[in-house]
């Protein structure tokens, strides 16, 4: 209720604000992860000294020759509050688990996308295929959807994407995959598609600007992420499956 100036007071201080013991304090720091209160005030401050920071660091990144009211620095300020505000959303831990889910080759990956998210999909599924096998993208068009879904199998993975406008034909795919023992990862909007209430795990990832069209700038960052994570976790795999692919790719081209 006293943020920051109430985190920057001595334990004992803070303590007695909250009407615990000290003991209970320091108990909170190392539960929030950190060593003791001593670091949990260091990160506190660094979060007030990068707040203090950043109108300058926006004018440094921005097109600086441009008025503040031109569309560049107007979008460019929405796109970095949306990068800024999605990273405060999603938990790093969760992250990992789900790159975790992507990478484990026990199972297949499908994914799917919306009327206009559609792109996404298609973009993680091109990365995603070169790094492992058993990766599908499910079509955009719902009429050939119950095929792709006989042959989803239990603990199978199924991405989706759906942002505001939610697609119900969509929503309706990822409950009869839900059925069917499906796994889904849900990448949607700050204000959460229908599909997070059946989702194993959710990307709630801000999306708005100041355009006729919402950015897909957040959603484009944690895909990239993800697939750098899990090309690391992967790399001997990874190198050989490229390798390989790149030999296959080289012979047809000479025989074409």
């Amino acid at each position: 209720s006293n943020y920051p100036v109430a985190g920057l007071s001595s334990i004992t201080e803070f303590a007695k604000t909250a009407r615990v013991s000290t003991p209970t304090a320091l108990r909170l720091a190392k539960k929030l992860g950190f060593t003791g209160f001593p670091a949990f005030q260091a990160a506190l401050r660094g979060e007030v000294q990068a707040q203090l920071q950043d109108p300058i660091a926006r004018h440094q990144r921005w097109s600086k020759d441009a008025p503040d009211a031109h569309v560049l620095n107007r979008f460019a300020a929405a796109v970095m509050e949306n990068l800024r505000g999605s990273l405060k959303l999603v938990d790093h831990r969760s992250f990992d688990r789900i790159a975790d889910l992507i990478a484990d080759l026990s199972h297949a990956v499908h994914i799917v996308g919306g009327r206009i998210t559609m792109p996404l999909a298609e973009y993680f599924h091109t990365h995603l295929h070169m790094i492992r096998p058993q990766v599908n993208l499910v079509p955009g068009q719902p009429a050939a959807w119950p095929q792709y879904l006989l042959n989803m199998k239990r603990a199978d993975v199924l991405i989706a994407f759906d942002v505001r406008r939610y697609d119900p034909r969509l929503a309706e795919f990822a409950s009869l995959a839900h059925e069917r023992k499906i796994r889904i990862v849900l990448f949607t909007d700050q204000w959460m598609s229908p599909i997070a209430g059946i989702a194993a795990h959710a990307f709630p990832l801000r999306i708005d600007a100041p355009s006729g069209w919402d950015s897909n700038v957040a959603t484009l960052f944690m895909i990239e992420a993800l697939i750098a994570d899990i090309v690391d976790r992967r790399w001997p795999e990874t190198e050989e499956r490229v390798r390989e692919l790149e030999g296959i790719t080289g012979r047809l081209r000479r025989n074409s």
